[in-house]
């Protein structure tokens, strides 16, 4: 495949774009991470997200380790040309490391962040 389609990404000095993963069927917001111009070439090729893990300093095969990886069903890149929208099925139905649907769990209330969303899967279980 042509990767020439890579160059029209405005990449940070690093070499990364910010990447928000959507759930496909419902519109929910699932996650926020980092790509890499190697973790999205490859994430188009193989059909699942593989993102740029900034504190290992390496590629990160969602699921790989938790078993709940992404398929995508499509990829967009914003007007200016500086963010990623993938859209996926979230496969087991959880997306964060701490065992719930989505990374974006705390909702603040009166000045303090408040966990609204269950843990779906105890992290021990997931992880071990």
């Amino acid at each position: 495949m042509n990767t020439n389609w890579l160059d029209k990404i405005k990449w940070t000095e690093d070499g990364l774009v910010p990447t928000i993963a959507q759930e496909d069927a419902t519109g929910k917001v699932l996650m926020f991470a980092w790509m890499s111009r190697e973790s999205l070439a490859l994430t188009v090729k193989e059909g699942k997200a593989i993102y740029w893990s900034r504190s290992r300093q390496k590629l990160w095969r969602k699921g790989d380790e938790s078993g709940h990886s992404q398929i995508i069903k499509e990829i967009r890149l914003d007007c200016d040309n500086d963010v990623i929208l993938i859209k996926v099925e979230q496969i087991g139905g959880i997306a964060c490391h701490t065992g719930r649907h989505n990374c974006f769990f705390q909702r603040l209330e009166d000045g303090n962040w408040v966990n609204i969303d269950p843990v779906l899967k105890d992290p021990a279980d997931i992880y071990s």
